[in-house]
């Protein structure tokens, strides 16, 4: 693929819900043809954005893309619940261990969970924890 993806790889673009780049137009917006999952990236796009970035030479890039995939499948309020954890103070050690297992086992998002448990420990050696 070639980046910027939605300037060269239009009809290879496809939302959450599978419809195409070039079907999203104000006009079935108007029609109301389009939903808000709709206009939600797919996991298929995240990991092209990543590829992108990877033949970039942009590894840290490329493993946000990846995380990024991997919530794609994740509800936007278990996202926002995991945002407000993570931010200093706001958690134990033992609630980011129960957030991590969550993403791991429900979601089956292992870079994000890995993420969760770097943070704890990182947050831990900071004194930074609830």
């Amino acid at each position: 693929m070639q980046y910027p993806l939605g300037e060269y790889e239009k009809d290879r673009i496809a939302s959450k819900t599978g419809k195409k780049l070039t079907d999203i137009t104000l006009e079935e917006v108007m029609k109301d043809h389009v939903s808000s999952d709709d206009i939600k990236i797919s996991k298929e796009m995240l990991k092209a954005q990543g590829q992108v970035a990877k033949e970039a030479g942009n590894d840290p890039m490329e493993k946000n893309f990846e995380r990024a995939a991997e919530l794609v499948d994740v509800p936007d309020d278990v996202i926002l619940k995991m945002y407000d954890k993570l931010r200093p103070n706001r958690s134990t050690k033992l609630e980011l261990v129960m957030m991590a297992q969550e993403l791991l086992e429900k979601y089956n998002a292992r870079n994000c969970a890995k993420l969760v448990m770097e943070a704890a420990e990182v947050y831990e050696k900071r004194g930074i924890l609830r």
